[in-house]
């Protein structure tokens, strides 16, 4: 049955018109954590669950954003854990965000506990009830990765590994090279990431985002869609573990004497007395060693005035 030209013209602008809508579809390659995707000239948009920011999905999504819809989806999607689920104890909480997705000064739980982070949303101060003023973001400038390698079965020269893992790190996370430095020590490789506030602009890649993304895809939790992580050298994968991260900020930390546990203040006092029984020992050994030297000069004496009379 042949349908009227009306008919058949209408059904092509729907095809057409379906045909537009899912051409506007895209997938976010850099945070497969978003939501409502559409290509904005030629460039996939998301929004970051938990939030309205929109993000470009060509860049690296804030640290901020990504802690933000992993907590967001794990209270949408409820406590039931997959049959593989590991614990994750990688310091994530609900974060606040600014407007631009990046970290506020001031982070509260829903007890109304609060503490001051840094840029990179790491805490720098005692935590403490909602009257704690955190006057401004300090910037972490300074992030020192310590890792270690699984035996390998192909050997590779010490320049070879650094110069690999510097060279991957900038493309997968669209850092600076001259930003990145590598130390290798079979089988320790350390990571520093140094990046102060003149040396990063709006559209520079962030240290602490490049950082989190890695600390991702090391613990087999990847962020981006379709794109395992790899570093391979010598045609042999590098593989990872003990991975540990350090911040250091432009500022220094504000924790207090206080908010010490019982465990590290005796330490400290263990420490502290065993400086100060050396001291004592030393006093009383420096004093010993003098009175014998006054004496032996004291005998000297003696002897040259016998031997002379």
């Amino acid at each position: 049955m042949e349908l009227p030209r009306g008919a058949t013209a209408l059904l092509l602008l729907l095809l057409l018109a379906l045909a537009v809508c899912r051409g506007q579809g895209c997938d976010c390659g850099k945070n497969k954590r978003t939501e409502n995707c559409a290509l904005e000239n030629g460039i996939c948009k998301c929004i970051s669950p938990g939030t309205n920011v929109t993000v470009d999905c060509e860049t690296l999504t804030s640290k901020c954003l990504l802690m933000k819809a992993e907590v967001y989806n794990f209270k949408k999607f409820g406590r039931s854990k997959p049959k593989h689920a590991h614990v994750d104890n990688d310091g994530i909480y609900d974060p606040e965000c600014d407007n631009n997705g990046k970290f506020k000064a001031k982070q509260c739980n829903g007890t109304k506990t609060c503490w001051c982070v840094n840029s990179a949303g790491v805490r720098r101060t005692d935590k403490t009830d909602g009257n704690l003023n955190c006057s401004e973001v300090v910037r972490t400038s300074w992030i020192i990765i310590e890792m270690k390698h699984l035996e390998r079965n192909t050997a590779a020269g010490e320049d070879t590994i650094e110069e690999t893992i510097k060279n991957a790190f900038a493309q997968r996370y669209h850092l600076n090279k001259k930003l990145i430095y590598v130390k290798y020590e079979k089988p320790f490789i350390t990571i520093e990431l140094k990046q102060n506030t003149s040396e990063k602009s709006l559209t520079d890649a962030d240290i602490a985002d490049a950082a989190y993304y890695f600390e991702k895809d090391v613990k087999g939790d990847s962020v981006m869609w379709n794109d395992p992580f790899s570093i391979e050298v010598a045609q042999e994968p590098l593989q990872l573990q003990d991975t540990v991260i350090f911040y250091v900020d432009e500022k220094p930390p504000e924790f207090s004497m206080q908010r010490l546990t019982a465990g590290v203040i005796a330490v400290i006092v263990v420490v502290i007395l065993a400086i100060v029984v050396g001291i004592i020992v030393l006093v009383f050994t420096t004093r010993k060693r003098g009175k014998y030297e006054k004496a032996e000069v004291k005998e000297m004496n003696e002897m040259h005035r016998e031997l002379r009379s």
